[in-house]
């Protein structure tokens, strides 16, 4: 009997994160032909985790890998680290992990030996956030993260004055060093962090509105933001605010972003999303030249315009 070849990719943070995990994934199952299953609960079951399982909102074709194939409970946490220990000695790896240099930046590599794996399941560990790993599937990937009930996203106010207008897209990501702690008492250090990233963002945007300006007609400029506070001693009444208080805010939002034309992208992996997903002809993406959230150097794709 044939066994039947898969790769699993463990899930975890929160929405633009595991896009990255799943597109990933999603690349290699076609290279390696195996089929994509994933691990939607392990690394949530830490209690230091943060976010939720959200890909179950697009339409992807990877399947829920079985509870015995998870490390949910104590055994399974420490027959996984058992099992990592003993990758060290073994051809064959179980877990491919995605590689880290000397100051723990990860970079894109493809390891030509996993073809050869003969393990006839492969648990895949990392972000891989850059395009280079799953560019050529493109297409596919946006069939991927299509979204369910895609009608729930078009009621929305919003949605119908993109569609109308020039609109340029604006991410703001505030609490860039506090977001963890945000429910606990407030660390001034990591706060002051947060606020001098947050001018740098400003200072970008603003660089790059004067851009956008000067190549698109009448544009209209909306703002999506994790965090509203304070944003409006930056911006008068010109730009509009994108508010969004349903359950699936996040999704939402989303949604809207990738139905625009041009970007001002925030260093986040949910604005990157958002931009790269869009299908818009024309489309135009800038991104900050000096601001980089992710730990891969190559997260940038090339054809964004870098701007200081």
């Amino acid at each position: 009997m044939i066994r039947e070849k898969k790769i699993c990719v463990e899930i975890s943070e929160n929405l633009g994160n595991q896009m990255f995990m799943y597109a990933h994934a999603y690349a290699l199952s076609k290279k390696l032909s195996r089929n994509l299953y994933i691990d939607n609960e392990s690394a949530y079951s830490k209690k230091n985790s943060i976010g939720s399982y959200r890909l179950d909102n697009f339409n992807i074709s990877g399947k829920i890998i079985e509870k015995e194939f998870k490390f949910l409970s104590l055994i399974q946490y420490l027959r996984k680290k058992y099992l990592l220990k003993l990758d060290n000695f073994k051809k064959n790896n179980l877990f491919y992990t995605e590689r880290k240099d000397k100051n723990k930046k990860t970079y894109f590599y493809e390891d030509s030996t996993l073809k050869n794996n003969s393990n006839s399941l492969i648990y895949i560990r990392g972000h891989f956030e850059s395009e280079k790993y799953f560019l050529n599937y493109k297409k596919l990937l946006y069939n991927e993260y299509t979204f369910k009930n895609c009608k729930q996203y078009c009621n929305n106010f919003y949605y119908k004055y993109i569609l109308k207008n020039n609109v340029v897209a604006i991410t703001i990501r505030q609490n860039r060093f506090n977001e963890r702690n945000l429910r606990q008492a407030k660390n001034k250090f990591l706060q002051k962090q947060s606020d001098i990233f947050l001018k740098k963002q400003i200072n970008y945007i603003r660089n790059s509105i004067n851009y956008f300006k000067s190549k698109v007609k009448d544009p209209k400029f909306l703002i999506w933001s994790n965090d509203f506070s304070n944003l409006d001693k930056y911006f008068d009444d010109n730009f509009i605010f994108v508010k969004n208080y349903n359950k699936k805010k996040d999704l939402t939002d989303l949604f809207l972003l990738t139905q625009c034309k041009y970007f001002i992208v925030a260093p986040s992996t949910f604005s990157w999303w958002g931009a790269w997903l869009s299908k818009r002809r024309g489309k135009i993406c800038v991104r900050p030249k000096n601001l980089n959230v992710s730990n891969n150097y190559d997260f940038w794709p090339k054809d964004w315009k870098p701007i200081l």
